[in-house]
Formats: C-alpha cells, sequence, structure tokens
C-alpha cells in the first residue's frame, strides 16, 4: 500500500473524522477518558477501509495502532479546542470579561 493512501485514509479521513468526534464528545461535557474507547471503534473502522478500499491487510497489529495512534491524537486535539472554548464561554468573567479565552 502506497504511503499516499495511508496519509490519505488515516490522515485526512481518519483524521478529521477523529477531530469532529472529539469535539463532540468535549461539547456534550463528557470526561476525556472516553475518548480512547471512541477511537478503539474509529481505527477500526479506518482499518477496514484500508482493506475493503485499498485492498490493505485488516488484521494487522502495526496498521491498526498507527491508525490508532492518528485518531486518538486528532480526537484529543479537537477536545482540548472545544474544551477551551467551553471554558472560555462558561467562565469568561474570570479573566476580566474575555470569553473568547484571549
Amino acid at each position: 500500500m502506497s504511503l499516499l493512501v495511508v496519509v490519505f485514509v488515516t490522515g485526512l479521513l481518519g483524521g478529521t473524522a477523529a477531530f469532529v468526534s472529539g469535539r463532540a464528545i468535549a461539547s456534550t461535557w463528557r470526561p476525556l477518558w472516553q475518548v480512547p474507547v471512541y477511537m478503539l471503534l474509529l481505527a477500526a473502522a479506518v482499518r477496514f477501509i484500508h482493506f475493503s478500499v485499498f485492498g490493505g491487510t485488516l488484521l494487522s497489529a502495526s496498521g491498526y495502532f498507527v491508525d490508532y495512534a492518528v485518531v486518538f491524537a486528532a480526537s484529543c486535539a479537537g477536545h482540548a479546542m472545544m474544551r477551551r472554548e467551553q471554558m472560555g464561554v462558561q467562565y469568561g468573567w474570570r479573566d476580566g470579561g474575555a470569553a473568547d479565552g484571549s
């Protein structure tokens, strides 16, 4: 499987889905410990796309680990960004009234 396919499926498709998922988890005020659980499923979906569309290996431990690492990092970034926005709105009065967190 080419590097371009891996970057496209894992990085672009999986990373974008993970980032949005992390934001969604945070937007409902769920804790960070739920992110890795959801990302286990998303990494399996990314691995399945590698297998079904591009003919990759479905049961590859190293491939699954790479997929999981990418989607986990992206989802943590999305979770952190959304939580930062929520805290700025919720507790904006603490830093002189700046609701945008600046």
